[in-house]
């Protein structure tokens, strides 16, 4: 638990760091090409001091970042995830018009106190700063900031599309060419599918799936997990080795998905007609190889044996009444703390379509 929240946490706090430094970056790239403008038409600048105006571009970037990053991380990524685009990006622009005012105000103090040579809390420099404020030199800055947070959520929603880590990967051409990788695979399925789908029919059925998919993806975001891929009621999770082992972010991430939804049961029970979602899961550690295939639509695939031994890993649950299954393989990788979890050996069992018995535990 404390892993997963660690995890979020620091995950949250890279975003911001990088947004504030892409905006910072952006904000002194703005002076320095304004200074440029200003030489280039021979103006007057004698008098003023490029330093000071140099400062106050990055205290305007910094304030943009660490505010309006913070906002954009813990809001406005939630709401294009829960909301539909138009109500959520309603919300977005009216929070940003805030945002910009805010940054716009404490930014003009440091300005005019400076131009003015006084306190910047005097009547005088919030008298100035207040009727600056809608001029067309702050509408072209409105625009213009407006289209970098545009651009920064869009860059974050496609990275969302792809995974954590994968759109990099595309922009790097990492995979362009096969490459061959160690990579913990978990096979999540949802139990007695076939039934609820029956009980509830299509349309309420598909929304249970949406809904069941939406809770549990904070989980697998924190520990580290890539989705590789939605198989109708099943969600196939992915770890670069390093990512997967440390601190047991593969085993733990199921409990964290089954904490997810229990805290989301009752919600569940009153909707869908005293139906709760239930996981079982099967993880395997392995060599794949790993590439781009696709001419229109792009994506990178992993093959191996490693991902048909985890399904066949996670079709042995019900048969050996667990929710969580792991090979032997994956758990001489693992190395557990004895105050983690408790491995329990199930036996040497047999899987369809493979020759040698598998050492399978569960915890």
């Amino acid at each position: 638990m404390k892993t997963s929240k660690y995890n979020e946490y620091s995950s949250q706090i890279i975003k911001i760091f990088w947004i504030t430094v892409g905006w910072t970056i952006f904000s002194v790239f703005q002076f320095l090409i304004g200074l440029s403008t200003l030489r280039e038409l021979n103006c007057d600048i004698e008098d003023d001091d490029p330093m000071f105006y140099f400062t106050g571009s990055l205290l305007s970037g910094l304030l943009a970042g660490v505010i309006g990053g913070s906002i954009l991380v813990l809001l406005w990524e939630k709401w294009l995830r829960t909301k539909n685009y138009g109500m959520a990006l309603f919300y977005i622009f009216w929070s940003f018009v805030l945002v910009y005012i805010t940054v716009s105000f404490c930014t003009g103090l440091y300005f005019e106190s400076h131009n003015l040579g006084v306190p910047f809390y005097s009547y005088e420099v919030w008298n100035e700063v207040s009727s600056t404020s809608f001029t067309l030199d702050r509408l072209q800055g409105f625009i213009v900031w407006l289209i970098v947070v545009l651009i920064t959520l869009i860059i974050l929603q496609v990275n969302d599309k792809y995974g954590p880590g994968v759109f990099r990967a595309f922009l790097l051409g990492q995979y362009f060419q096969p490459k061959r990788e160690e990579r913990i695979f978990m096979f999540l399925d949802l139990r007695s599918s076939t039934t609820i789908a029956e009980k509830l029919g299509e349309v309420r059925y598909f929304n249970f799936i949406k809904e069941t998919f939406r809770d549990v993806t904070p989980a697998i975001l924190n520990s580290k997990g890539e989705i590789y891929q939605y198989v109708g009621d099943e969600i196939v999770v992915s770890w670069k080795i390093e990512n997967g082992v440390r601190n047991a972010n593969c085993i733990q991430c199921f409990f964290e998905i089954q904490r997810a939804l229990q805290r989301q049961s009752a919600y569940y029970k009153s909707t869908y007609d005293n139906i709760a979602p239930e996981f079982k899961a099967g993880l395997h550690y392995g060599h794949v190889m790993a590439g781009e295939v696709g001419v229109v639509k792009r994506d990178i695939v992993y093959s191996g044996d490693v991902l048909n031994t985890a399904a066949r890993i996670q079709s042995k649950c019900n048969e050996l009444g667990v929710n969580i299954l792991f090979s032997k393989y994956l758990l001489d990788k693992l190395r557990l703390k004895p105050n983690l979890f408790d491995p329990q050996k199930m036996g040497d069992i047999g899987l369809r379509g493979k020759q040698e018995k598998v050492i399978l535990y569960t915890v």
